[in-house]
């Protein structure tokens, strides 16, 4: 009956139109009143333990580091290397914005973030160059999401705290399948390109390259800072979130020199707004997700399949099915925070190894980011270009096949995602 009333709240306030965190709170918080000895002072306790976990205080310093590289010029740097790199290639410029959202990606953990960033130069470039602004825009929507596949990733961190594995390997585990979705959108594009016989830039010289190379140095110094920090052990995934957080500050504001003091001010306010918001969610989804632990569903999900005889494969192909239904809806952490204390112990039962559940969770949350009717990056994506949210969704669904495909190669090739943390031996 609690877990009845739980879902049928849940989706009665979301049909109403009542936020996602807010509904989530409310169906939790009227389950635990109706159901639970629980006293109503009891739930801004409940409210306050469930997001108390020092993985989470990663969150804010990533974004607050993504802040400072955003307003600090760091794109537009990585944007001109990455040209310098394939800008020579037919649809260059296009390869290149997917570049780009590669090494952005490397430092914001944030797919909005790197779509905004990347975006409202990347396409703006390429509409100048001659390629249709739907194209770009296209591309854009579908490499943002590479802001929660390659590490940093925020969602990966939701998922650490959520399961309890080692965020350090998580973020380890993801190079390879970032690396291999960004080659794949490479390819096609390049493919696009040499149909629609889309332009090509000027071949930049070894001098050109060094320059921008250069320029771009200290922004991609700060990937090898987090994850030659965590894999060393000279600091956790949290402090390495902090130590970004602080470089990417010192060298928007000593090195690079492209914002001042005065400019701390908005970037602190804007961060600390994404934050709350983020961590409200959060807070939200951890008191639904308290009421399903308290009530043992996941357990009792984890006895029946079991007893049904659900074969690994099987199981990946549900999981994935209810993954992307409820991608259409929800944020990704929500979707994170309530269903994967329920695919976990299931996937332990059948061999699955947790990395990977957790892989092929983040290559759906990054699905769900673009696909309608709540996919964030499609929102961005129409601000930042200026497209109706119709153009833009239209724009994004043929690279959206890519992503699928995708999704089914690293669901059951776990060797892509599990090569590089056992080739380095993480435990």
């Amino acid at each position: 009956m609690t877990v009845i009333c739980l879902f049928l709240l849940l989706f009665v306030f979301m049909f109403l139109g009542v936020p996602i965190a807010i509904s989530l709170g409310l169906a939790g918080a009227v389950s635990i009143l109706l159901f639970s000895p629980d006293s109503l002072s009891s739930l801004a306790i409940k409210l306050f333990e469930t997001s108390d976990s020092y993985t989470f205080l990663a969150i804010p310093f990533f974004l607050l580091s993504g802040a400072f590289m955003t307003t600090g010029g760091v794109a537009q740097r990585l944007i001109d290397f990455a040209n310098a790199c394939v800008g020579h290639i037919r649809g260059g410029l296009a390869i290149a914005a997917v570049l780009a959202c590669m090494l952005f990606a490397a430092l914001s953990g944030s797919s909005p973030a790197t779509v905004a960033a990347v975006g409202s130069i990347a396409v703006a470039g390429m509409v100048r160059s001659g390629y249709p602004k739907e194209f770009g825009a296209g591309i854009i929507c579908n490499a943002g999401t590479l802001g929660i596949l390659i590490p940093p990733s925020i969602v990966m961190v939701v998922y650490a705290a959520a399961t309890e594995t080692s965020v350090g390997k998580l973020f380890i585990a993801g190079v390879i399948p970032g690396i291999l979705l960004g080659v794949a959108l490479m390819v096609v594009i390049y493919i696009v390109a040499r149909v629609k016989k889309l332009p090509a830039q000027p071949r930049a010289s070894f001098r050109e390259w060094l320059h921008t190379a250069q320029r771009a140095f200290w922004g991609l110094l700060l990937l090898v800072i987090i994850l030659g920090g965590i894999y060393s052990g000279m600091f956790t995934p949290t402090e390495a979130a902090a130590v970004a957080a602080v470089y990417s500050a010192f060298i928007a504001l000593f090195v690079y020199k492209d914002m001042s003091f005065k400019d701390c001010p908005k970037v602190l306010l804007e961060s600390g707004r994404l934050s709350i918001m983020l961590m409200f969610i959060i807070a939200n989804a951890m008191l639904f997700a308290h009421v399903l632990t308290t009530e043992q569903i996941p357990q009792q999900i984890t006895a029946w399949v079991i007893s049904e005889g659900l074969t690994p494969i099987g199981f990946l192909i549900m999981v994935n099915i209810v993954l992307l239904v409820a991608g259409s809806f929800m944020e990704p952490s929500a979707i994170i925070l309530i269903l994967a204390p329920i695919f976990f112990p299931i996937a332990m039962k059948l061999g699955i190894d947790p990395i990977h559940l957790g892989i092929v969770m983040v290559v759906n949350m990054e699905i769900g980011l673009v696909h309608p009717p709540v996919g964030l990056n499609l929102f961005v994506t129409s601000a930042v270009t200026g497209l109706t949210l119709g153009q833009t969704i239209r724009a994004a669904l043929p690279w959206l096949s890519i992503l699928l495909l995708f999704l089914i190669l690293v669901t059951y090739v776990p060797f892509i995602s599990l090569a590089l943390p056992n080739w380095l031996g993480m435990p």
